[in-house]
């Protein structure tokens, strides 16, 4: 349940999935959610080999990641509010677009959307503990954690991704869909605004 409500609760990762759901539609929106989740596995296995702490001892080295995140929120805030507008062609049912679709291109945004919010890796550090059993063995534990994690949070993305999609169908008139560009967009920014605001 507690894997559930992390990946529930609203952030970039969550902004992201809808961009992409709006942008492209699901199937092909739902792979910025795999690089989500590989980012998600990845800050895991940060934390476990330590660099993770030094983000929660450092404040240098937490500032930089952070800072890095906001930018690049930024980024995705401006390049969403500055997307063509009647991306997806709801008449047609293979569902094209009007831009080149880069399934790599989504899948490094996934990655580097959750490899950049160092809270992530910080909070990774504060739950897994409570979850292992110290008389046995603790890698297949962290496995076990990690795997747990990574399906939940694919599974809300999943959802995030869906919604904006079907949102998507309506949009029969161009400037419906620029203005939810421009409100994902706003979002991207509001996202880095509570990241500049984090604070260790």
């Amino acid at each position: 349940m507690l894997c559930f409500a992390i990946s529930l609760s609203p952030g970039p990762g969550a902004v992201s999935s809808m961009a992409s759901g709006l942008r492209y539609g699901f199937p092909r929106g739902y792979w910025n959610a795999v690089g989500l989740a590989i980012g998600y596995a990845t800050q895991y296995l940060i934390s476990i080999i330590g660099v993770g702490a030094i983000l929660a001892t450092s404040p240098i080295a937490f500032e930089i990641v952070k800072w890095v995140g906001v930018l690049y929120l930024l980024y995705l805030g401006y390049k969403q509010i500055r997307s063509p507008v009647a991306i997806i062609r709801i008449d047609d049912a293979s569902s094209t677009t009007e831009e080149t679709f880069s399934t790599t291109k989504l899948i490094y945004q996934g990655m580097l959307v959750n490899l950049t919010n160092p809270k992530g890796a910080v909070f990774l550090i504060a739950i897994t503990p409570q979850f292992l059993n110290v008389n046995a063995p603790v890698i297949p534990q962290y496995i076990i954690i990690c795997a747990t994690l990574v399906i939940a949070d694919m599974t809300i993305m999943a959802g995030y991704t869906g919604l904006a999609a079907k949102i998507m169908k309506f949009m029969h008139r161009p400037h419906h869909a620029a203005r939810l560009n421009k409100v994902f967009g706003f979002l991207f920014i509001m996202a880095a605004i509570f990241m500049a605001l984090l604070r260790k």
